[in-house]
């Protein structure tokens, strides 16, 4: 049987999605990998050097923070 995929990438397991929701570190672990790409997409900012040069870099303070948010709405949803 196929697994389920959306735009080629394969699905979260809900099996891995209740056992986070239980407490299991391992599956947090495995859901934060998960959406790592798509928080780090949300998080890059374009940064300027003294001298106007641009740099592409990851926020880490709000990488961080949307990490402690999917933590906490994946702990206490019901």
């Amino acid at each position: 049987m196929k697994k389920p995929t959306y735009k080629g990438k394969e699905l979260l397991p809900l099996s891995v999605i209740d056992a986070a929701h239980d407490g299991d570190s391992q599956a947090v672990d495995q859901v934060l990998r998960y959406y790592e790409g798509y928080i780090n997409k949300l998080c890059t900012r374009t940064l300027y050097d003294p001298d106007g040069q641009p740099h592409v870099r990851v926020d880490e303070y709000m990488k961080r923070r949307l990490e402690i948010k999917l933590i906490h709405s994946i702990v206490s949803m019901s």
